[in-house]
């Protein structure tokens, strides 16, 4: 029997303090193919005890950490590997940039290579990093900034907080297409710099290269991680280039990343691997694994891949079968904890046949969502019908309509919405046919149940579904150009309910979508600094969201990663990825 040390619930050990996203930002999600947790801690005081995080009926006795039950199994090929951990997952894009990085794969080499102020906890605090201390004026509309002394980037050169206002400076700047939405952060001059009309952001003032003094002209739930949580990026390396109103420089830069993390980049190969090596500088002290290489891994040889050694550790789909197939091997320490993200099925807004919610509501209603979760977790997951986990103090099941499977339902609204079944069996109006062209994520097991179960289900409805498979980052691309109809992915959430992701013209709202009262909402809660107040506002939000559904939401689920028994040291949570603990994770000998 493995032995088992229980994750104790979030909800009820943790005290929530502010909020960061994997991109090194606040106030945004990162796109996943399968959701892994997101590196971001939360915002205000206490956490909710009803918002317990739990999976389907039944998992909650398999949540926790499963350690090995005999690391001699661990293979010879392991072993040997003395100075170099593999971890195996996602092709990330090659977008190695604290600003620019989307996919949590990306933000996973990001969050090995660069530093900020501030950075998540495993329980969700949120603590110094770069910081030596922070200061904030009784009002809250400054922030002063101490950068630890002796911090170097890997090329040697020093980190001084003119790099941390130069980075302010590439965010605030017109040309600027990131994930971010620094211009919500309110930092004074920030606006007249974006427009061009200012060549400094006045409200910025570097007192020495130590210290720096932000002011805001309002304060926000977020303010101070959204101010702590700007990357550090060299202005002597990233700004030779740089002319205000164009990034092209700095972007010609993304596959060839300097910070003054915990590792430097070697090399990357697109499809096989990214190869890191230690920091010997790191602020911290030098890394005590040399080398980590990011595999590429699927879904159909990642597990082969840690049996035979080949790699150490891997974010594997949490099944029945999965869970038991690593427990197996006896050499896995095996990490089954709550999943602060949710999977998704996105619609083009753009496009007239889904702007009637009539339709998404159909839509929704006639997909037996229910099938789908528990064909490929089981237990492990359950239908979602808000985008949010319930591992969040914002979560809330209050007055949520459950979309349950109901055909009957979905036509009539169809019906109502003028869609009307042609003589071939397939819906029409005003001359089109009812036709989604699904853009399918290539060797994903959701899409592999989804999409049968969908083009039946559609059918019955009177709706073709056609579909094209893509590998993830193509379907990513197809996002960031508007250029789909229907995919599926998943977000990996920050704690803090507040993003861009459904706010009319977000930086992360690629669907088009959009609703003032959600933007109302949206804006009036990361106003309000009173936890129970801002309960109710995003209570608020998700009833409106839940009614209109942008999207149709799928599920959430548990989150498994496979760690070899060889390694030390890993702090992993729903908050902290496993990027953020690489410094100080240690290979047996």
């Amino acid at each position: 029997m493995a032995v088992v040390k229980k994750w104790l619930s979030v909800s009820l050990s943790i005290v929530l303090v502010g909020v960061l996203l994997a991109a090194c930002s606040s106030s945004n999600n990162t796109p996943e193919e399968s959701e892994s947790p997101s590196a971001s801690p939360v915002e205000s005081a206490s956490a909710d005890p009803s918002a317990e995080p739990t999976a389907g009926t039944g998992a909650e006795d398999a949540i926790g950490v499963f350690e090995a039950t005999d690391a001699n199994l661990v293979p010879a090929i392991a072993k040997n590997r003395t100075d170099t951990l593999i971890v195996g997952m996602t092709d990330p894009k090659g977008v190695f940039s604290p600003i620019f990085g989307e996919t949590v794969y990306d933000n996973y080499v990001n969050n090995a290579i660069f530093d900020t102020f501030l950075e998540v906890a495993a329980d969700g605090t949120y603590i110094e990093s770069l910081a030596e201390k922070l200061d904030i004026s009784e009002d809250g509309l400054k922030y002063t900034f101490h950068l630890k002394p002796g911090v170097t980037y890997t090329d040697g050169s020093p980190v001084t907080v003119k790099d941390y206002l130069f980075t302010l400076k590439l965010m605030l700047d017109a040309s600027y297409d990131g994930p971010s939405d620094p211009l919500s952060y309110n930092i004074v001059g920030g606006q007249e710099y974006h427009d061009g009309k200012a060549s400094e952001i006045s409200g910025v003032k570097v007192i020495d290269d130590h210290t720096v003094e932000v002011t805001v002209t309002e304060k926000s739930a977020l303010t101070r991680v959204e101010l702590g949580s700007i990357p550090f990026m060299s202005e002597a390396y990233y700004g030779k280039g740089y002319k205000q109103g164009d990034l092209q420089s700095v972007k010609a830069l993304n596959d060839k990343p300097l910070g003054s993390g915990q590792y430097k980049l070697v090399s990357y190969k697109p499809g096989q691997e990214v190869v890191l090596e230690a920091n010997a500088q790191y602020f911290r002290g030098a890394p005590k694994v040399k080398n980590v290489i990011f595999k590429t891994t699927t879904e159909s040889t990642n597990i082969a891949m840690l049996e035979s050694g080949e790699t150490d550790m891997d974010n594997i789909t949490v099944s029945e079968d999965n869970v038991e197939a690593l427990k197996m091997l006896g050499f896995l320490d095996v990490h089954v904890l709550p999943n602060n993200g949710y999977g998704y099925i996105a619609f083009n807004h753009k496009l007239k046949k889904f702007q009637d919610a009539k339709v998404r509501q159909a839509l929704t209603y006639g997909l037996n969502r229910k099938e789908i979760v528990e064909g490929i977790y089981g237990p492990y997951a359950y239908v979602l019908n808000i985008p949010e986990s319930n591992v969040s103090w914002a979560y809330t099941d209050e007055n949520i309509e459950p979309y349950e499977f109901d055909p009957e339902k979905a036509k009539q609204l169809l019906d109502e919405a003028g869609w009307t079944v042609g003589s071939d069996g397939i819906r029409e109006k005003d001359g089109e046919k009812f036709t989604i062209n699904f853009s399918a994520t290539a060797d994903n097991p959701v899409v592999d149940a989804l999409l049968p179960i969908m083009t039946t289900n559609y059918k019955d409805l009177g709706i073709e579904v056609v579909s094209e498979t893509l590998d993830f980052n193509a379907i990513m691309d197809k996002s960031d150009t508007g250029d789909f109809e229907m995919f599926f992915a998943a977000w990996g959430l920050t704690p803090d309910p507040d993003n861009t992701v459904y706010i009319t013209d977000g930086a992360q709202n690629d669907m088009g979508y959009s609703n003032p009262k959600v933007d109302e909402l949206m804006a009036a809660g990361k106003k309000e600094l009173d936890l129970e107040k801002r309960k109710e506002i995003y209570k608020q939000m998700y009833q409106e969201l839940n009614k209109d559904l942008p999207a149709i939401f799928l599920y959430q689920r548990t989150n498994m990663w496979g760690i070899s028994a060889r390694t030390e040291g890993f702090d992993i949570s729903p908050y902290k990825d496993f990027a953020y603990s690489l410094y100080q994770v240690e290979l047996a000998q």
